[in-house]
């Protein structure tokens, strides 16, 4: 019975721990999202799912949803797409090899806000860099108004968030990469198969597991992201920029509408809940033999 239940009251402080740091704000935001709440956060009457009614009879709610899910998909999708080949290139044994990985990581230390900012600089309508460099290149006649146009503006900020994701993403790779044996690609060569092959049928399933821990980790991280959205755009123009948790930020601290804020991040909860839940699942199913 002792040895049954040791190990239960080991991880007993850590998962009290974890369960204040992350049930009591979770039952604080659940309150705000079912009262009237004030500019001060002062709660006044219950007004039950109200907020809830409010939000899902608001386009710019829905049309924030539906954004936050194709910029999620497009950015995490994009990272790994980018990131395979070049972690393939720098696992490879050439002179340089850890300056090029230094090249590559640095970007990683650097603040996210503070990334933001020097390509909004450089995503300038008017003196940018991107707009020089095309124009010195005889690629365009005029400026482009990068961020200032709904058809630019949001595919801009996906390349930026694809851009900013592929150093911890190459790391999780480079990791993946350096547990593979070199023994199984000789004896791949020693019977014929070329590089793609030994990418396709050996490469490729070893790093499946990495591939899913890069996989979930974006999308909760990307889901979440707050930097790019907000310094290079503030949801504009005309809230055609805006995901879910730059328009919470806008109801809650631009509008003072706290309960409504608190419903969208109720609601951006359950998304990844569910998504995680999911996709563990899926990922569980794969790996039993």
């Amino acid at each position: 019975m002792q040895r049954a239940t040791a190990p239960y009251f080991l991880i007993l402080p850590s998962f009290i721990l974890a369960a204040a740091i992350i049930l009591w704000p979770l039952k604080e935001i659940v309150s705000l999202s079912l009262h009237d709440v004030n500019r001060f956060g002062m709660l006044r009457e219950f007004v039950g799912l109200e907020h809830f009614r409010v939000l899902f009879a608001d386009p710019d709610f829905i049309a924030a949803t539906w954004r936050t899910l194709i910029w999620t998909a497009c950015v995490v999708l994009g990272t790994l797409i980018v990131s395979v080949p070049i972690a393939l290139i720098l696992n490879e044994d050439f002179y340089g090899r850890g300056i090029a990985r230094i090249l590559i990581m640095l970007p990683w230390a650097i603040s996210l806000t503070m990334t933001a900012v020097v390509w909004r600089w450089a995503l300038n309508g008017e003196s940018g860099m991107l707009n020089s460099a095309l124009r010195d290149l005889g690629l365009i006649g005029s400026n482009i108004q990068w961020l200032a146009e709904a058809s630019t503006a949001f595919p801009m900020q996906i390349l930026i968030g694809i851009l900013v994701s592929v150093p911890f993403t190459v790391t999780i790779f480079l990791g993946g990469l350096s547990s593979v044996p070199d023994d199984l690609y000789e004896a791949a060569a020693t019977e014929g198969a070329g590089r793609w092959d030994q990418f396709r049928l050996i490469t490729l399933p070893l790093l499946r597991p990495f591939i899913n821990i890069a996989f979930v980790l974006n999308t909760i991280y990307v889901f979440n992201s707050f930097p790019i959205i907000w310094v290079t755009t503030q949801g504009g123009p005309a809230n055609s920029t805006h995901i879910l948790v730059t328009y919470l930020y806008e109801l809650g601290f631009r509008l003072g509408r706290l309960g409504e804020a608190a419903a969208i991040s109720l609601i951006m909860f359950a998304i990844l809940l569910v998504f995680t839940l999911i996709y563990v699942r899926l990922a569980m199913r794969e790996e039993k033999p």
